[in-house]
């Protein structure tokens, strides 16, 4: 068992769509993605750009637009009413555990519902997490 520092939503803790809250209870990890992409990779719509947010910046790019990398646990609610189904889906609403380029901000609510953690972190979890693995989310 290990503890890692995390962000959550800016909407706080709210299973609710377009909340921007962190869903709450019982889940599972549905589907791993990043295998073999360099830390820091940065995923848009679930797809490695081929880049990581150190290059975008050394590119010129704004960083801040990596809002997904290095890895991507993508996370299914498994209590229907309340993570799963109309108006709470976690799967629907694309609630990952993933790497950030704000990791100055762990800690602090920034994300729109997915839980994020420092790049080193999300990889070293990445490994040891299987797919089907519970995540249970609670205050």
């Amino acid at each position: 068992m290990k503890e890692y520092p995390v962000s959550l939503g800016k909407g706080g803790l709210s299973c609710v769509e377009d909340s921007g809250g962190t869903p709450t209870g019982l889940h599972e990890v549905c589907e791993k993605i990043g295998d073999g992409e360099p830390i820091d990779t940065v995923f848009v719509g679930r797809v490695s750009i081929g880049k990581t947010w150190r290059q975008l910046k050394a590119e010129g790019e704004d960083p801040a637009k990596a809002r997904v990398t290095t890895r991507i646990l993508r996370l299914r609610g498994l209590e229907e009413g309340v993570n799963a189904g109309p108006g709470v889906d976690s799967h629907a609403r694309y609630i990952y555990i993933h790497g950030t380029v704000f990791e100055d901000r762990i800690g602090l609510p920034t994300s729109s519902g997915c839980v994020t953690l420092v790049n080193a972190d999300m990889l070293e979890l990445y490994e040891a997490v299987p797919e089907k693995s519970l995540v249970h989310i609670h205050p």
